[in-house]
């Protein structure tokens, strides 16, 4: 399978609490519920075909009880997103859940780099991260993610978690898609190509 992380970005880079007040209020955060306002039908219908191309997710342990405790509870929904969730293997990397509720749901407690790449290499198509930032920065540091969607919010939040932390590892991207809704959500899908080349001094 390949695995794509997909994330709700503010200009900024945060991505915290973008669903509701009060989703995440870790570190004080208050400023949640920014990305509700500006996510149109052109955007939802994106996040609906990213959803049903998912032959299974990934999460961390805090994004999937935030999913649990929401998208859960709606198994006879017939809204794309919950029936994507609730119907597909879900897998969590933590060493602190122990008792998942959310059916079909496997906890990867052990080694998570062999076990993530015992699902990369399963048949299908797509192994989704949604959310996760831990998770999706440590993928990224340990060269795992296929290809990374991006929808960025024309809106500057000045505070909360960021994607990117401000020291870390570079990578080299492709922009191989990118949209924008009426709105003003900017959908890019990038592939990491390795590092970055840099410039180097030239002689006068």
């Amino acid at each position: 399978m390949k695995l794509t992380t997909i994330t709700n970005v503010s200009l900024d880079g945060v991505m915290q609490g973008l669903g509701g007040p009060d989703e995440d209020r870790r570190g004080g955060f208050e400023r949640g519920g920014w990305a509700l306002p500006l996510f149109d039908d052109e955007g939802a219908a994106f996040v609906y075909e990213v959803y049903q191309r998912a032959d299974a997710f990934l999460f961390g342990r805090r994004t999937y009880e935030i999913f649990a405790g929401y998208w859960g509870v709606m198994a006879d929904s017939v809204n794309p997103i919950a029936a994507a969730l609730n119907t597909r293997p879900k897998y969590v990397a933590s060493t602190t859940l122990t008792d998942p509720q959310w059916a079909d749901t496997t906890v990867l407690s052990g080694d998570v780099a062999a076990a993530v790449g015992e699902l990369k290499a399963k048949p299908g198509g797509e192994l989704q991260v949604h959310g996760s930032g831990n998770l999706v920065r440590w993928l990224l540091d340990n060269h795992m993610v296929d290809e990374i969607t991006l929808l960025t919010y024309p809106v500057v939040i000045g505070q909360g978690t960021r994607l990117f932390p401000a020291t870390g590892p570079d990578a080299a991207l492709e922009l191989v898609e990118s949209q924008s809704t009426p709105s003003g959500v900017m959908i890019q899908v990038y592939r990491p190509t390795g590092r970055p080349q840099y410039a180097t001094a030239t002689a006068d």
